[in-house]
């Protein structure tokens, strides 16, 4: 039996909660199945977490920071306070370091928690999650949803059905 790795990081939309595209309102928040489990399985073995999320509405004047800020507010009443939360409020022509898939949110997260990205698993619905998880040295897991092509699920390492078998993969 592997040891759990010392963190995972989570996408927000389409990973923990339903992607609403562009979500400012906390009341649109709902968990996606497992979410509940995997969190508290997760912390319960001292897995540290954290939340990376690109959030290009912010750059794109579509939201507000302090919108963001609730809507992750929100997610966390439902689910508890993670360790870090990591938001790229850039627009993808932007071109910096931090959106996903380039490794900056992952290695500011991991530097946040004081954990090594080589002990770091980061789980996402799309191939920009693996991709930054693959760009920064950590393991990745693609629980793809309907908006998943694809080519990111046959380019995905590991690919599980929902978050209830990513628990399985971590733990």
């Amino acid at each position: 039996m592997t040891p759990p790795p010392a963190a995972v990081l989570l996408d927000r939309d389409g990973t923990l909660v339903h992607d609403v595209p562009y979500n400012g309102d906390p009341a649109l928040v709902r968990l996606m199945p497992g979410a509940i489990e995997l969190t508290t399985a997760l912390r319960t073995r001292g897995v540290r977490t954290g939340v990376v999320s690109n959030q290009s509405g912010i750059g794109r004047g579509m939201l507000t920071e302090e919108q963001v800020a609730a809507v992750n507010a929100r997610v966390e009443t439902l689910l508890g306070r993670f360790g870090t939360w990591q938001v790229c409020p850039h627009r993808p022509e932007d071109g910096c370091a931090c959106r996903k898939p380039r490794p900056g949110l992952v290695l500011a997260a991991c530097a946040a928690l004081g954990v090594d990205p080589s002990d770091t698993v980061v789980i996402g619905d799309i191939g920009a999650d693996v991709d930054a998880a693959r760009a920064a040295g950590a393991r990745a897991i693609l629980v793809p949803t309907e908006r998943t092509l694809p080519e990111e699920v046959e380019r995905a390492p590991v690919v599980v059905a929902d978050l209830h078998a990513a628990l399985a993969v971590v733990l």
